[in-house]
């Protein structure tokens, strides 16, 4: 294949864009917002299941709660009761007297343990309470730093993308003065050799695998026309000449 100097030249710059939008591809995929929002929402996630299991236990104590209270009210409602009647007068029968005294003895203990489980109750209730504050808190906080991280990757995606467009409208325009033969050998190439299918030849060596071309591949460079496509031997890729090729 032949291709004018001028030409070749030209296809080292298409390839210096194509290279330049590889690399904002790049550094499109490998933001450090990606891994950071990943971390961050995981956080979250596991933040949210606790502070749902929180306010579930502070919900089951309140009920809890209330319900040993009413239980606190029943026993003293009717330990009052009894006691009315035992100073009332109207019971006379000494048995009945006892069993009165003692039914009212064990209600008041009964009341004893009852207000205790209410305060054991109140204590995890509070304990549920305070914790569902903190995670709400904390969970405020990693829901600010997801936002805040969400806007610098947005900030940064609009930059690249930005740059991209320009690029690959450069890319456009210049690749249109390359001739269609060449141009498709080198876009096959590309596919073929890690984005990238014409390299320069620079101080002998090959820039398209850094390998310095012995005595004899020289000789076939210089002696090929000066329109000639040369590839490399090593990576076969287009080598273009330029004045600094060491030839």
């Amino acid at each position: 294949m032949n291709a004018a100097p001028a030409d070749q030249i030209r296809l080292l710059e298409v390839q210096a864009l194509d290279s330049r939008i590889a690399q904002l591809d790049h550094r499109r995929r490998t933001l450090p917002e990606h891994a950071e929002l990943e971390q961050v929402n995981a956080d979250l996630t596991q933040l949210r299941d606790l502070l749902v299991a929180a306010r579930t236990e502070e919900s089951d104590t309140a009920r809890e709660q209330t319900k040993a209270e009413q239980d606190v009210d029943q026993v003293r409602q009717r330990a009052a009761r009894d006691q009315k009647r035992l100073d009332s007068g109207a019971v006379t029968s000494p048995k009945d007297l006892e069993n009165l005294q003692r039914e009212i003895a064990s209600l008041a203990r009964r009341q004893s343990d009852l207000e205790d489980v209410v305060l054991e109750v109140m204590e995890r209730r509070e304990s549920a309470q305070e914790r569902a504050a903190e995670l709400a808190t904390r969970v405020e906080s990693l829901e600010a730093k997801a936002a805040e991280t969400e806007q610098r990757k947005t900030e940064s995606l609009s930059g690249i993308d930005a740059e991209g467009f320009s690029v690959a409208k450069q890319r456009e325009v210049l690749a249109g003065e390359v001739p269609t033969d060449l141009l498709a050998l080198y876009d096959k190439l590309r596919g073929q050799s890690g984005g990238v299918g014409a390299a320069r030849l620079y101080q002998k060596r090959c820039e398209g695998c850094r390998l310095e071309l012995n005595i004899t591949e020289l000789n076939e460079v210089r002696s090929a026309p000066r329109d000639a496509v040369v590839r490399c031997e090593n990576c076969l890729r287009i080598l273009v000449r330029t004045a600094d090729s060491g030839l």
